[in-house]
């Protein structure tokens, strides 16, 4: 670890000097530099704090919020996750040196913990880089996958990135079966939204799940491997991507990701899997870390005293820490 450690600082080192992100004041550009050098360096996880409108509902039923208290697709139901959220971003058990990224949705970046921006607390007061869910949504399902809707608003949504001081994006398809024309679609789609996110500036994190539940998960992942290293081949030396993927079935399976100059990281997505599950899995796959959302939330209860869930989510926090980045 401490090898790719001093091999990405090279890397990034590079990356810094060539990027062609708009800066006008040097704190920010400064800002941007320590997240990048706190990505590549930090032993945590990435917190999935993404849940759109659609999984919101399911998000706030697990937590035990009072379904009386909000309306499905209202602002009462974001102003409820957003209390969620908040108490788990104010946590004493929530900081920087074992969560070093936070994946927000547009409706939290937009908000604010005491008064002051989410993005802004997260990393000023928490030392927690943000990253902006972006995607829009999934396509109906053709040739074994789910592409991504069109982000008409990229452009929009990236400036927004640049207001709220977001470090990176991060977007999400579906593979269902083995199909290669179809993964080879989704892999072609992360990349060509992800080299544009990368050109202004910002690390993309690129997410083709592979459902837990296919029946051909492990020829989906063998498929998917292949596809991710062209693609990665192709990219040009200023331009850098994280990759986000569902936990494959077979050891140290990503290596060639994971050790890939033109790949900051490969977290892993919970994907449907307990936290024991998850863990127990993440722990067979060297120097990937954890991207999970329901797996970190998994015993929080809106009921809970503020000691219980502390400790909740302490102990949750602990776990996830202790399987990510294992040495190879």
């Amino acid at each position: 670890m401490i090898i790719r450690r001093v091999f990405l600082d090279a890397i990034v080192g590079g990356i810094l000097l060539l990027q062609p992100r708009d800066v006008n004041a040097s704190s920010a550009g400064q800002q941007h530099e320590q997240m990048m050098r706190h990505v590549v360096q930090a032993d945590g996880f990435i917190a999935a704090l993404d849940q759109s409108g659609g999984s919101t509902p399911k998000a706030l039923q697990q937590y035990g919020h009072p379904s009386e208290k909000y309306v499905v697709g209202e602002t009462s139901m974001f102003d409820a996750v957003h209390e969620m959220r908040t108490r788990i971003i104010k946590s004493p058990a929530f900081t920087g040196d074992r969560v070093f990224g936070a994946i927000l949705f547009e409706d939290t970046m937009k908000r604010k913990i005491n008064d002051v921006p989410v993005a802004e607390f997260l990393w000023k007061q928490k030392g927690i880089v943000p990253f902006l869910k972006i995607d829009q949504g999934l396509m109906e399902e053709e040739n074994g996958v789910q592409l991504m809707k069109p982000i008409p608003n990229l452009d929009n949504l990236l400036e927004d990135c640049n207001t709220y001081g977001i470090f990176g994006t991060k977007m999400r398809s579906v593979i269902v079966s083995d199909n290669v024309k179809g993964i080879q679609s989704i892999v072609e789609q992360q990349f060509d939204i992800g080299r544009k996110i990368a050109s202004a500036g910002f690390v993309p994190i690129l997410e083709p799940e592979i459902l837990i539940q296919s029946t051909t998960k492990e020829q989906c992942e063998e498929i998917l491997k292949v596809e991710l290293l062209k693609q990665l081949d192709r990219l040009p030396e200023k331009e850098i991507v994280m990759l986000k993927v569902s936990l494959p079935s077979k050891p140290d399976f990503y290596r060639e990701c994971i050790d890939h100059p033109r790949c900051l990281r490969v977290v892993a997505l919970s994907g449907g899997y307990s936290r024991e599950e998850a863990t127990l899995l993440l722990k067979k796959q060297p120097n990937m870390t954890a991207s999970f959302s329901r797996a970190l939330t998994e015993g929080l209860t809106y009921a809970s005293s503020d000691e219980e869930f502390d400790l909740t989510l302490d102990r949750s926090i602990r776990e996830i820490c202790s399987s990510s980045n294992v040495m190879r």
